[in-house]
Parts: structure tokens; sequence; C-alpha cells
């Protein structure tokens, strides 16, 4: 598949012509951009199988995975955005301190303008997309740049949006690297960028030079805290799901497991079990495992399995790019695979004795994306809850909380900044002007000068 990569030149016209698009105002109203979603959401609909097949050359997503991942959730942001705009539009009037009567006081949102929105390619159609609902219902104009890693869904993103969308609202930009560093080089008024910390990195600094603001979900090293509490058999169940869901390049797999020593053995038997349950005797045959994106990140992650004691797994073939879903024990807290974020089919496995252990452990690291813990302890739960600082997770279960658009999804520190979905995208891509209105009706002369009020005086009345 060869793509033409833009020139930036051609990029620098792209953005001064939906600059100029968004002067003309249609980008504000309301039925505008009601339009654009319900339009959207009927391209996905009617361009279902060509994401699927896309999703499918790019990853070998199981379509059950890739339906429900990349569309489904995509089409259900749109439908609740849809459900509440009107309401989030709508001026919010705010109290007034009575020293400013006979003043009120408002609220406005008000588009950004001109947005550049860059995706990873672990879920290439969907990471691309869900952030341009917040920039659409938000009254904005967009730039998308896919993911070069998934040259498919890039070009099948491109072929939708190109083919049905004014470029001048909306439109989608292919290319690698020097497309990447062409967009950067340019002034936007917002970044929205996922991603991985460097290269988040490289974003924040680019945005800098222009005083950009920027939303960059990244990710990092996402702890699964289990104890003794949890019912074992439905744990091991969900873990192995989240763990290896996409073949584990989810933003938000747990990267470890910290298991309470004296559960330690039974639930690595059931853990094994579920690996053999889901995926069969020989993993590379099932067609509900995913592959690796690319011969770089499976070099990558072949590095990382000479540590430990492989339980379940290890073998691969690069031919396939299939690395076989792997539980490793005796993991040194120094090792390699504990300095890196994993993303990919491989879990290491730590104990620990008390639960003040763990969390002790899990402060130690830069705070992560996302945080699950087990336990059907409730004032363990809530010291999950108040000591440590996480993006955000689950109790009892994995990665259904990106599923919920009432939950805003972000990072904190090392793990990002900025969160969006349902309301947090729309509040992303806005601004929220401050207004105060006054009367003419009344006009105290005691706040001109020259001042004829004492300052004891003034006290008094503020106070």
């Amino acid at each position: 598949m060869v793509t033409i990569p833009a020139s930036s030149l051609d990029i620098q016209v792209a953005i001064a012509n939906q600059r100029a698009f968004f002067a003309t105002g249609k980008t504000k109203d309301y039925n505008f951009r009601v339009a654009q979603l319900n339009k959207l959401s009927q391209l996905i609909k009617d361009n279902e199988q060509l994401i699927l097949d896309a999703v499918y050359a790019d990853l070998r997503k199981p379509a059950i995975e890739a339906f429900g991942s990349e569309i489904l959730v995509t089409l259900s942001e749109i439908k609740f955005v849809l459900k509440n705009l009107k309401a989030w539009m709508k001026p919010q009037k705010v109290g007034t301190p009575i020293n400013l009567f006979p003043s009120s006081s408002y609220i406005y949102t008000e588009p950004l303008g001109v947005v550049l929105i860059v995706a990873p390619w672990n879920y290439p159609f969907a990471l691309t997309i869900q952030p341009l609902i917040g920039a659409i219902a938000a009254g904005n104009c967009s730039i998308l740049k896919p993911s070069e890693h998934t040259p498919h869904t890039s070009n099948a993103i491109a072929k939708i949006i190109n083919n049905n969308f004014d470029p001048n609202f909306i439109t989608a930009i292919e290319g690698g690297i020097e497309t990447n560093q062409a967009l950067l080089a340019e002034k936007f008024d917002h970044i929205f960028f996922t991603g991985g910390t460097a290269i988040g990195k490289i974003v924040m600094e680019a945005a800098a030079k222009h005083l950009t603001p920027v939303t960059l979900e990244l990710g990092g090293k996402s702890p699964c805290i289990v104890d003794e509490t949890c019912n074992l058999e439905i744990t091991a169940k969900r873990i192995i799901w989240g763990k290896f869901y996409n073949a584990g390049q989810t933003c938000v797999a747990p990267d470890y497991l910290l298991v309470q020593k004296n559960i330690k053995t039974v639930l690595i038997e059931k853990l094994v079990t579920h690996v053999k349950t889901f995926f069969g005797e020989n993993p590379q045959q099932s067609p509900d495992f995913a592959r690796i994106v690319n011969d770089h990140q499976f070099d990558r992650l072949i590095s990382l399995l000479n540590e430990g004691k492989v339980l379940i797994g290890g073998n691969s073939d690069k031919s396939d790019r299939f690395i076989a879903p792997t539980l490793i024990d005796q993991v040194s807290p120094n090792s390699k695979i504990m300095a890196e974020e994993i993303f990919g089919p491989i879990l290491p496995i730590l104990e620990y004795d008390q639960l003040s252990d763990a969390i002790a452990f899990v402060n130690a690291q830069p705070k992560p994306l996302a945080l699950y813990f087990f336990s059907s302890n409730k004032q363990n739960q809530e010291r999950i809850l108040q000591e440590i600082s996480y993006g955000g997770g689950c109790f009892n279960d994995m990665i259904l909380h990106l599923s919920n658009p009432e939950l805003p999804f972000g990072g904190v520190g090392h793990s990002g900044m900025g969160n969006y979905h349902g309301k947090a995208s729309f509040d992303t891509f806005s601004h929220r002007k401050s207004v105060l209105k006054n009367s003419f009706r009344f006009d105290l002369k005691w706040r001109y000068p020259p001042y004829k009020m004492t300052l004891d005086t003034l006290k008094k009345f503020i106070n």
C-alpha cells in the first residue's frame, strides 16, 4: 500500500483553509454539529466491513473484538453526545457575590478553532474517530493524522473522511514521521495525541513553541493487584480476558500482576487454565487472538521473554507476527520487563505479603494510566482509592471503564494530561468563556476615583 505524503505546503494550505472556514462561524451552529455527527455515524455503519477488513489486515484482530472496540464504542459515543449536546452548549449561569450587585455571571462554551488529532496504531479506528467526535461536538475544524503503522486502517479512515466531508471542515492526512513533523511544526489551537510517553514529550515540546494546549493520552505500567478476598475463578478469567484482548496491545491493559502471596499458586493455576480455555492448546491457530502490529514491536517484545520463569506461552513466529499469550513468574522488580511498558501478550507476576507492600510498590513507580484491584474487602478498596494516584480503572474487572461515556478517560503525571469521552471530550475541545453582565440602573460612585471611602470603611463593607 503506497501513500503519497503531504508536503509542508499542502499542510499549510489545509490549515489556512480550515481557519477560513472556521471564521465563517458555521461550525458554531448546533444544527450543523448535529448534522455532522449524524453523518459520521451513518458513514461508520455504511463502511463497517471496510473498517473490519482494514483492522484485520493490520492487526489480525478478531471480528468480535474489532467490532466491539473500534465500531460499537464509537457509535455509542456519538449517540451519547447527540443526546446531551444541546444541554452542554447552553450558557451556564453561576452565582455572583453581593458586592457585584446587580450583575449576573455566566459561562459560555466556544470552540477552540482548528485542532490536530494524532492517533495511535493499537485501536487505529476508534482512537482516531473518538476524539474527532468531541471536536465536532464542540464546533471545531479538525485535521486527523491516522497511524502509519496501521496503513490499511489509515487508508480506510482517509477514504471515509476525505470522500464525504468538506476538507475545510475535516480532513485526514496520511503519512509517516515526516508528515508528523510537518504537522507539529504548524500552529494549531489544540493538539490531541494518543501514543507513547517518549513521542508525547516531542508533541508537547513542539506545541510549546506556539503555546498550543495539548491533551496527551499516554500509557505506562498499569498494575493489577489481587488480594485474598477475591473470587479467584472470576478474577482469573477477567484478568486473562483484559490482558490478552488485542494481544495485549491496549494502553490500559494490566502490565503486571501483584498477587497476595498466600493465593498466588491457586491463582496461577486458574490463569493458566483460562489461557487454554480461551485460546486452546495452540493459540496460533485460534481465530480469537490478534497479532503484533509490526516487526519492530515483535522484536522488542521477544527481548522481554528472557526474564523470569515462563509458566505458559513464550513461543513465537515472526513470519506470522505471533507471540503466544505468556505468563512469567519469578520476575525481578528491577528487570527490563518491569522497566518499560510491555504493550503485548506478556504478563509478569509478582507477589506481596500485605496490601501496604503492594501500595508502596505501585507508588514507587510513575503514576499509571490504569489500575485494577480484585478484592471483596471494601476497606481495602478504599485504601487503593485514597493511597494510589492513577488515571482510572476498575474494581473486580478489566478495561471496561473505557466503555462508559459518563466516565472521563485520561492519565495523570507520567501517563498523560487531560481527558476525554462524553462531556469530557466536549470540554477538552471547548473554551469556557466567563462573562459578567451588569446593568445601567445602578452605578455606585464610590468605586471611582477620587476615592472618598476610607480603607476601613471598605473593609467593613466587604466583611
